[in-house]
């Protein structure tokens, strides 16, 4: 299940990536799938190993093109081990609402995408999140769990005052807005509550099965009902960074007018 549209993202293959908290490394795997360099950071070194086995066994089934590259890095989003434009993208996908300082956060990013490459961000939208926030405390008030609730403007604010141009948005996952609903209603642990429990099992055969039905429903839903907000945003090619061209300069004042008029 995938959050950030790479396509929109501008991925191509030999672009390298960076995957940001990578989790469970679902972004990660379709990177690599794509033919990217992909280097996939977490704190968690449990969630590293299984991403790191992960790659080895698409290498060894040839999931992924013989000279994509993927490996996993155990580091901290406020400090992150790489110099400066060392990736052509940075995907952080639902990690900023996890981070205290997320501006700080936001500044490691963006400095280590190059001038002229792409940014994907998502988090939690304002308005489902708040809805879980006030049926259990639980969803949110544990170790690790989520420290605020963003506003769009409010998250686009940050991102551009860290030099970051937006070019577009959307929203994703409207079907999951309702599992999380009934999963903080009934207790997000009670997993043996048979509501949560046949909702998610119709998830999981969505996932699976992709049929035509499910798949208009939350394209038709995700601009109200979307669990997630995502964001892309290109950082700007500056005289001092050289000839990377008067195209990505200009791509970046086109991204501006879609994110004003989206």
């Amino acid at each position: 299940m995938l959050t950030v549209d790479f396509d929109r993202l501008g991925v191509r293959a030999g672009d390298r990536v960076l995957d940001l908290g990578c989790g469970a490394g679902r972004h990660a795997f379709e990177l690599y799938r794509r033919g990217a360099h992909v280097v996939a950071l977490d704190m968690d070194a449990a969630e590293l190993e299984n991403v790191a086995a992960m790659f080895a066994a698409m290498r060894d089934a040839g999931e992924a093109p013989a000279d994509a590259t993927a490996e996993t890095v155990p580091g901290d989003a406020l400090d992150l081990p790489f110099p400066d434009g060392s990736f052509d993208h940075v995907v952080a996908a639902e990690i900023l609402e996890h981070v205290p300082r997320d501006e700080r956060a936001i500044a490691e990013l963006t400095r280590v995408v190059r001038p002229g490459g792409t940014v994907a961000v998502t988090v939690p939208r304002w308005w489902p999140e708040l809805v879980c926030w006030a049926l259990s405390t639980e969803y949110h008030e544990v170790e690790g769990g989520h420290v605020r609730i963003y506003r769009g403007d409010a998250l686009l604010a940050k991102l551009r005052r860290a030099g970051l141009r937006p070019f577009h948005r959307h929203h994703a996952h409207a079907l999951h807005s309702p599992y999380w609903w009934l999963k903080c209603a009934v207790g997000v642990n009670r997993d043996d509550h048979p509501l949560p429990g046949l909702y998610h099992k119709m998830l999981v055969w969505d996932i699976m099965r992709r049929p035509w039905l499910t798949r208009t429903a939350e394209r038709l839903l995700n601009p109200v009902l979307g669990k997630s907000l995502a964001i892309y945003l290109r950082k700007p090619v500056t005289a001092a960074d050289g000839s990377a061209g008067a195209g990505a300069a200009t791509r970046d004042r086109d991204g501006e007018r879609v994110a004003r008029g989206a």
